[in-house]
């Protein structure tokens, strides 16, 4: 606990030393090139995968728990509609959603990142489907890239995240307005309600925008939901 405390204040007195310009530059560009590597190969690899739903969820659930059987039961069933399926590569229920793609024959893809604890990848991506990351926003933007849908199980500060970041590109019209599915009403219903009493009542968002997701208790209407959305155009997942 101590060294992780010593840690933290040698990164906090990084943050706050003052650096001349030359090594500022030559910090800043390393980063920059570092970056570019990233998107490059997310591109690279993400671009032919197809038609894809994103499960979002929680590293830290357990294999033996309903959550986590729940997430590879929506896996399975969207690849037997002709979907792959993207992780966050990790454990819990990414591992999940990774299994049920992989045991259904659909396409399993990981986005894993880097982390000092807890995020390693799972065993069900395909080989040749795993990217890792070392900055998040720059894995966000390939979850939203290559995404045709989103279904978020019971997660924490990353899961909401994710969740959030979704919407808000949904809602500001930075990207098509697909299917969103929030799984089990028992988990979700208390930030619904404090969307509805704070966020609304105070006109923070419009009532429209609480339209821009769906919350369902089980596997089945999870994936009619994403079925019947791009049934609604004709379309299905060879578009």
């Amino acid at each position: 606990m101590g060294k992780k405390i010593i840690d933290e204040e040698e990164k906090i007195r990084e943050a706050l030393l003052e650096k001349g310009w030359n090594e500022i530059k030559s910090n800043d560009s390393w980063q920059i090139f570092k970056m570019m590597a990233e998107f490059v190969e997310g591109f690279e690899k993400l671009s032919i995968i197809g038609p894809c739903v994103t499960i979002f969820g929680s590293a830290r659930t357990h294999p033996s728990h309903k959550y986590y059987k729940m997430a590879e039961d929506i896996a399975y069933k969207l690849t037997q509609h002709g979907f792959g399926i993207i992780t966050g590569g990790g454990p819990g229920i990414m591992e999940a959603a990774n299994k049920g793609a992989n045991f259904g024959g659909g396409k399993s893809v990981g986005l894993n990142i880097d982390l000092p604890f807890e995020q390693t990848h799972n065993q069900f991506i395909d080989s040749d489907k795993l990217v890792s990351f070392h900055y998040f926003f720059i894995r966000k933007v390939m979850f939203m890239k290559y995404s045709q849908g989103f279904i978020v199980l019971p997660g924490g500060f990353g899961t909401m995240d994710e969740l959030f970041e979704a919407i808000t590109l949904i809602q500001t019209q930075k990207i098509a307005r697909f299917p969103i599915v929030l799984v089990m009403k028992e988990y979700w219903s208390g930030l619904i309600d404090w969307l509805k009493t704070r966020l609304l009542e105070e006109k923070n968002i419009c009532p429209k925008d609480l339209d821009l997701f769906i919350v369902v208790d089980t596997a089945d209407e999870a994936v009619k939901h994403i079925d019947d959305f791009y049934n609604k155009y004709s379309l299905k997942p060879n578009f």
